[in-house]
């Protein structure tokens, strides 16, 4: 009788340390996805805000659609973009992507 509450005793010891070790490895799980997806995604939209709040005239920007175009107006929300001749778009800022100003000009091979 005193083994068998001894066994039952170290049973539930182990069932304890199996579900310490479980929560153990949940944690980790979620620490290395949160070091290896979340931050750097909270990090490249960080900087996708910035570029798009120091936008002004003149900058070359792609938008989410596609359309390549320069910065001719900036407001609150808005970006005036100029894209051929004199034919100029009004975009919402969140959908400009990419400042092409700082990128090198690209040249055709032949």
């Amino acid at each position: 009788m005193i083994l068998q509450a001894a066994g039952a005793a170290a049973g539930q010891n182990a069932a304890g340390g199996s579900s310490l070790s479980f929560l153990l490895m949940l944690a980790l799980m979620f620490l290395v996805m949160w070091l290896f997806m979340i931050r750097p995604q909270r990090k490249q939209q960080k900087e996708l805000e910035a570029m798009r709040n120091a936008l002004k005239k003149g900058d070359k920007v792609i938008t989410a659609g596609g359309i390549y175009g320069t910065v001719a107006d900036v407001d609150d929300r808005t970006v005036l973009i100029k894209v051929d001749g004199e034919t100029k778009l009004r975009v919402d800022k969140s959908s400009i992507q990419k400042d092409m100003s700082e990128a090198p000009a690209q040249t055709d091979k032949k």
